[in-house]
């Protein structure tokens, strides 16, 4: 296998390692080589079939590398990409968006996006683990308060949970001043649940907020998709998503990430009515009738 450590530009190792392996998985380099913005928005099966060969193959061709998964290899792509040289201004691709270029017709760019988006969605529900999920719902079920931690984009997402909980019977907070939210922490106590969302698990106010939570004897819930960051080591579990392996300076963060997050807390949410199916139902309809219904005027009768 190759030993070159990770920080080693993988693009490069590609290259050097290519000459020495088989003809089939010299196939999935070339692959790699020739389109790297493009190879790291595929899918496995997807690569394969570019390269003419089986899943199973590009299994083999991670283990050459001594990759520990797919996504690894799609995060490394991304990094060399953003890593090497500038080339001359006519020879440079552009990173506008998720995988979108400098030059992209509209039709390529809609295309994209869907599949950033619905590659998202795929790969957070190969990463939600189905115990993990049944062991937050019990802990939502007897919590006096729910409270929410979130930032940026990451927030409309922690709304999402407040309004599905909500609307099935519990007390929820989301301040969306960070500092509000760090004091709030400081008021819950054992038996409270806290769910703080962040994609890189890095943003310092939400962190602050998982760890005063957890000093003060409430369970934390971290959402997110680095299972090495700050955030899943301060929660007591994780719900691990998918973001995307592309960033950009241009816009900061990843947004298709927010697919996964939404995944994560209307899966939490439809579990917990699933399993209290008849508490949830009685608080569904009071708030239908007192609150939604009269909203809709005469057409939603």
């Amino acid at each position: 296998m190759d030993d070159a450590p990770m920080s080693t530009n993988l693009l490069h190792r590609i290259s050097r390692k290519s000459t020495s392996l088989s003809p089939a998985l010299r196939g999935v380099a070339d692959v790699i080589l020739a389109h790297p913005e493009e190879a790291q928005e595929l899918s496995i099966t997807e690569l394969a079939n570019r390269a003419g060969v089986a899943d199973s193959t590009v299994s083999r061709f991670l283990r050459e590398l001594d990759l520990d998964g797919y996504n690894q290899l799609r995060l490394g792509i991304a990094q060399a990409i953003y890593s090497r040289d500038p080339a001359p201004a006519e020879q440079r691709s552009s990173w506008v968006y998720e995988g979108v270029l400098k030059g992209d017709s509209t039709e390529q760019i809609v295309d994209k996006v869907l599949h950033g988006s619905l590659d998202s969605l795929r790969r957070t529900t190969e990463r939600l683990a189905p115990e993990v999920i049944d062991a937050v719902i019990e802990r939502i079920y007897d919590a006096p308060a729910l409270y929410f931690s979130a930032m940026g984009a990451s927030s409309t997402s922690a709304e999402n949970g407040v309004m599905r909980f909500v609307r099935a019977g519990k007390r929820c907070h989301l301040f969306r001043d960070q500092s509000i939210q760090s004091m709030g922490a400081a008021t819950l106590r054992p038996g409270d649940v806290l769910i703080a969302i962040s994609d890189s698990g890095e943003s310092t106010s939400v962190v602050t907020t998982t760890e005063i939570a957890s000093f003060h004897g409430a369970f934390t819930v971290a959402i997110t998709s680095n299972l090495a960051s700050r955030l899943a080591h301060a929660a007591d579990t994780v719900l691990l998503t998918a973001s995307s392996v592309a960033s950009s300076d241009v816009y900061g963060e990843s947004v298709t990430s927010k697919w996964g997050q939404m995944l994560a807390i209307d899966a939490l949410y439809a579990a917990y009515a699933s399993r209290y199916y008849e508490e949830t139902a009685d608080y569904l309809q009071e708030g239908y009738l007192s609150v939604i219904k009269p909203t809709r005027g005469p057409a939603g009768n």
